[in-house]
């Protein structure tokens, strides 16, 4: 893989991990998805929304809720400031994904993100009905709420 001196994916194979070429973050294990996310040499193509998803789902097997939400937004907030202009993360929106995601967790027997998707797919094909069951729009558009969490007017998660 070409690498450039900020330790990021070189443009001349943007999608490569381990010298091989990818087009979907689906063919990525958990571990080889997470880890390129971490580095910040995932190609921010790959990182959709249902990468968003898989990765909370990633941290939330293997750290629980709280350390899930912590690592989850400082990772997109990086990752944000990387690829970004810095603006796009949204603390609140990040964080009420992280607690859907644990949510259905909590009802899911499934042992790879997938099944989990199958299981659940509103999680990638409803999320902003989801979020507005939870949160009333003035709240998600307040500004606050890009840069701190604020907790649901409507429902709460638990």
């Amino acid at each position: 893989m070409t690498q450039s001196k900020n330790n990021h994916m070189s443009c001349t194979r943007p999608n490569s991990w381990h010298g091989k070429n990818y087009t979907h973050h689906s063919q990525l294990s958990d571990e080889e998805f997470v880890e390129a996310f971490e580095k910040a040499s995932l190609h921010p193509k790959l990182f959709n929304h249902e990468a968003h998803i898989r990765l909370a789902w990633v941290y939330l097997q293997k750290y629980g809720e709280e350390k899930a939400v912590e690592k989850t937004c400082a990772g997109i907030a990086h990752f944000d400031a990387i690829y970004g202009n810095g603006d796009k993360f949204h603390a609140t929106i990040t964080v009420a994904a992280v607690k859907a995601v644990h949510h259905f967790n909590k009802k899911s027997k499934s042992t790879n993100f997938f099944d989990f998707m199958e299981a659940f797919p509103r999680l990638k094909t409803a999320f902003k009905e989801l979020l507005e069951q939870h949160y009333t729009p003035e709240v998600l558009t307040h500004e606050k709420a890009k840069t701190d969490y604020i907790p649901p007017d409507l429902l709460p998660f638990d």
